[in-house]
C-alpha cells in the first residue's frame, strides 16, 4: 500500500508540475490575446486577399507578429517573474533572439542557389517564452547579490546599469545560441505538424488534448505548441487549422446537450445553463465534471474532437489568430476568408457526434443511476477542481447548486490545519460580508480541523483539507476556497445561508437550543476569547515591523518571521520547522499579497507567548505561486491573538486599505496603520 500511495503522489505532483507550467505559459500569452486578435483582424482586412486590401496598413502585419507580439509575451512573463525590472531585461533579451534568428535566415537564404525557395523568417514566440522569464530570474539574482550593499545615492546608478548590462549579455547570449536552438526547434515542430496533416494523422491529436483539457494540462499543450505554431502558419498562410484543435466549443456543447437531455438529478438540472456559459461565454471547464462522472464519455469528446480536425482538414479551414477564451463568438469572428464553411461545419459536426456517443454511454447507464439514486455530480465538480489545482467560481456557481440543505444554516466553522490564524481572519471576512446583508442568527467562529466538534452546519476549509473536514462533518455543508482573504466562493455562501433559510420554510430557531458554552462565550468578533489577552502593545510592537525594498524567497521570508517572533520572546527555535511544516501541508497564503505563516496545531509547545511579526517586501515573495507582499508571522497562546488578526483580516480584505499600507514609508508609519485598526 505505501508503494502505490508513493506512485498516486507522484503522478500527482508530475500532473500538478505540467499544471503549473502550462499555467504560467497562458499567463504570458492570455494578456497579449487582445493583441493577437487586432493582428488577426488587420490581416483579414488589409492584406491582398483581405476584405478591404491597403497596401499601406497591410505593413503593420509584419512587424507585429515580428516584433511586437514576441516583445509583448517576453514582458509579460518577465514581469510574471520579477515586475517591471524583469519585464525590461526580458525584452531586451527576446530582442537578442529575434535578431539572431532572422541573421541564421538571412545566410541561409543567401546561400541557395538562384531561383530555389526561400526560408521564411521564424517569428519567435517560443524564444520570447523562454527568455522573458529567463532574462528576469538572472536581473532578480543580480539584484539579490548586492541588495542593502549600495552606498546611498548610488540605487538608481546602481540598477540602470545592472538591468541594461545584464540585459546586454543575455541578448548576445539569445543571438548566438538561443536562436539556432529555437530555430531547429520551430522546424522539427513545423515539420511534425505538416507530416501529420500530409498524412491525414492530425485528427488523431485529439486523443491527447480532449482528455487533456479535462484534466487541466491543456494550457501546457495550447499555450506552449499549438499558439507558437499557429501563429507562424498563419503568417505563412493567412490561416491555421491549428488554432482550432483546443478551441472548437462543439466537444463541450455536444456533452453538455446529452445531459440537457438524458441526464439524471443535479446533472440534468445544471447542464442547460453550463451549456451557455461554456458555448457563448467559451469557458470549457464547465463541462469537464460531467465528463469526470463518466470517465467513459471520454471516448465521446475524443470523437468529437476528432471530427471537427477532420472537417477542418477537408475545407482546408482555420482561424486567423488564436480564440481564446474558445467562445462561438470569437471563433467566427476570427474566421479566415474562405473558412466559414468548414469552421461551422466542423462545430456542429463535432458537436453532433460528441452528443450522439455521450448520449448512447448516459442511457446505457440511465436506468441504474436512477434506480440507485446517485447523483456523483457534486464529487466530480471536487474532483474538476482537484485537477485543476484551485477553486474556480463557474464550478464553485455548479457546486453550489448541489449543496442547498433542507435545514437552516446557523452554524459556520472556518476550519485551517491549527486554527489560528488563516481560519480566524477568513471568519472574520465572511461574518462582516453575513452582516452586511442583513442576515442574523447566524454564528461564524474558528477552529482547527482536528477539533471540529461533528454539529457544524456548514464548513469552510482549504482545497487540501475539505476531505478531512468532511470525514469531521459529514452531514454538513463543505465549501473550499483557494484563499481565506478574498474568496468568490463567499458570495456563494451568503446566497446559500439565504437560500436555506428559504428552504426551512421560515423556521424562527436561529442559535438553537443546543449552543455550547464555546458560542455563548464568543466575543463581538465571533471568536471565543481568554480573559487572559494581553495588550496589543505586548503583541504587536515596532521591533516587530520590519519592510524590505527588495523580494524574498519564501523561505527566506519564513526564517524572517520566526526570528522576529523568538526575538520577542514568543517562540523557541523549533518554531520555523513547525511553520516550514505547515506551508508543506496548506499554503498560508490569504489573497491581496497577505500570507500569515504559523505552525501546525502539534507547534503549541514550541510557543511562548502570544505575539505578530509583519515583514513587507516591496519586491515580492514567491508564496507558493503567489505573489506576496506582507508577511504577518503568528504565534498564538489560546486565544490571546485572534482578535486582532480579525481586525487585520477587514483591513486586508479592502484593496484601497491595502494600497495605503504599501504606500506607508517607514515602519513607524506602518505600525500605525495596523494599530488605528485594532484600537479599541
Amino acid at each position: 500500500m505505501t508503494t502505490v500511495s508513493a506512485e498516486t503522489k507522484d503522478r500527482g505532483g508530475a500532473r500538478v508540475a505540467v499544471q503549473r507550467f502550462g499555467s504560467f505559459l497562458s499567463g504570458m500569452i492570455m494578456p497579449n490575446i487582445p493583441a493577437l486578435i487586432a493582428w488577426g483582424v488587420i490581416t483579414a482586412l488589409f492584406i491582398e486577399v483581405g476584405f478591404l486590401p491597403n497596401e499601406a496598413l497591410a505593413s503593420i502585419v509584419d512587424p507585429m507578429i515580428h516584433y511586437l507580439l514576441p516583445l509583448l509575451i517576453a514582458m509579460q512573463g518577465g514581469r510574471m517573474v520579477y515586475e517591471g525590472r524583469g519585464a525590461v531585461v526580458g525584452a531586451i533579451a527576446t530582442m537578442g533572439v529575434i535578431a539572431g534568428s532572422d541573421w541564421l535566415v538571412a545566410e541561409f537564404n543567401a546561400a541557395l542557389p538562384e531561383g530555389a525557395d526561400t526560408l521564411n523568417p521564424v517569428h519567435m514566440f517560443i524564444g520570447a517564452m523562454i527568455m522573458g522569464p529567463l532574462g528576469a530570474y538572472a536581473i532578480k539574482a543580480l539584484d539579490g547579490l548586492w541588495e542593502n550593499k549600495i552606498k546611498s545615492g548610488f540605487e538608481m546608478l546602481v540598477n540602470m546599469f545592472s538591468a541594461g548590462l545584464g540585459g546586454l549579455l543575455l541578448a548576445i547570449a539569445g543571438f548566438y545560441w538561443v536562436a539556432p536552438v529555437i530555430n531547429a526547434l520551430m522546424e522539427v515542430m513545423g515539420n511534425g505538424v505538416r507530416w501529420l496533416i500530409e498524412t491525414n494523422l492530425l485528427p488523431l491529436t485529439s486523443i491527447i488534448i480532449e482528455p487533456a483539457k479535462v484534466f487541466f494540462l491543456n494550457n501546457a499543450i495550447n499555450h506552449g505548441v499549438l499558439t507558437p505554431l499557429g501563429v507562424a502558419d498563419a503568417a505563412e498562410n493567412g490561416k491555421s487549422i491549428l488554432f482550432l484543435l483546443e478551441a472548437n466549443p462543439g466537444p463541450g456543447f455536444g456533452v453538455l446537450l446529452a445531459f440537457t437531455i438524458f441526464g439524471t438529478g443535479v446533472a440534468r438540472a445544471t447542464a442547460p445553463g453550463a451549456l451557455l456559459i461554456q458555448f457563448v461565454g467559451g469557458i470549457h471547464e464547465v463541462y469537464f465534471p460531467y465528463v469526470l462522472m463518466k470517465p467513459a464519455l471520454l471516448l465521446a469528446v475524443v470523437a468529437g474532437g476528432a471530427t471537427g480536425v477532420g472537417t477542418n482538414m477537408v475545407f482546408d479551414s482555420g482561424l486567423q489568430s488564436a480564440a481564446a477564451p474558445g467562445s462561438i463568438i470569437s471563433v467566427m469572428l476570427l474566421t479566415a476568408p474562405g473558412s466559414y464553411v468548414g469552421v461551422t461545419l466542423s462545430v456542429i459536426l463535432s458537436a453532433g457526434v460528441t452528443f450522439a456517443v455521450a448520449a448512447a454511454i448516459l442511457l446505457a447507464s440511465r436506468k441504474r443511476d436512477l434506480e440507485m439514486e446517485v447523483d456523483s455530480f457534486s464529487a466530480a465538480v471536487a474532483k474538476t477542481e482537484a485537477n485543476k489545482g484551485k477553486s474556480s467560481s463557474h464550478l464553485a456557481n455548479l457546486s453550489a447548486a448541489t449543496q442547498v440543505p433542507a435545514q437552516k444554516i446557523t452554524n459556520v466553522i472556518f476550519a485551517c490545519d491549527a486554527g489560528m490564524g488563516s481560519s480566524a481572519m477568513g471568519a472574520s471576512v465572511l461574518r462582516k460580508k453575513i452582516s452586511g446583508a442583513g442576515i442574523e442568527g447566524v454564528t461564524v467562529t474558528n477552529k482547527a480541523v482536528a477539533s471540529l466538534p461533528g454539529n457544524a452546519d456548514l464548513v469552510i476549509t482549504q482545497q487540501q483539507l475539505t476531505d478531512r473536514a468532511r470525514a469531521k462533518e459529514p452531514q454538513a455543508v463543505h465549501v473550499s476556497v483557494d484563499s481565506f482573504m478574498n474568496a468568490p466562493e463567499y458570495d456563494d455562501v451568503v446566497t446559500l445561508i439565504r437560500e436555506s433559510e428559504a428552504n426551512a420554510s421560515g423556521s424562527g430557531s436561529v442559535a438553537g437550543a443546543d449552543d455550547t458554552t464555546e458560542s455563548r462565550e464568543s466575543s463581538a468578533w465571533g471568536v471565543a476569547t481568554d480573559t487572559r489577552v494581553r495588550s496589543e502593545a505586548q503583541i504587536l510592537t515596532r521591533s516587530q515591523v520590519r519592510i524590505h525594498s527588495g523580494s524574498a524567497s519564501q523561505d527566506e521570508a519564513l526564517t524572517e518571521a520566526a526570528e522576529i517572533l523568538g526575538a520577542a520572546g514568543a517562540v523557541t527555535g523549533e518554531y520555523l520547522s513547525a511553520m516550514k511544516e505547515r506551508e508543506a501541508t496548506v499554503s498560508t497564503y490569504m489573497g491581496n499579497e497577505l500570507a500569515i505563516p504559523h505552525g501546525t496545531n502539534d507547534a503549541k509547545s514550541a510557543i511562548l507567548a502570544s505575539a505578530l511579526s509583519v515583514t513587507r517586501y516591496d519586491g515580492g515573495v514567491d508564496w507558493s505561486g503567489e505573489t506576496v507582499t506582507f508577511v504577518i508571522g503568528i504565534a498564538g497562546v489560546g486565544d490571546e491573538h485572534l482578535e486582532i488578526l480579525s481586525k487585520i483580516a477587514e483591513l486586508f480584505s479592502d484593496e484601497a486599505e491595502v494600497a495605503k499600507l504599501k504606500r506607508a514609508s517607514s515602519e513607524e508609519e506602518l505600525l500605525e496603520l495596523l494599530s488605528a485598526v485594532n484600537a479599541g
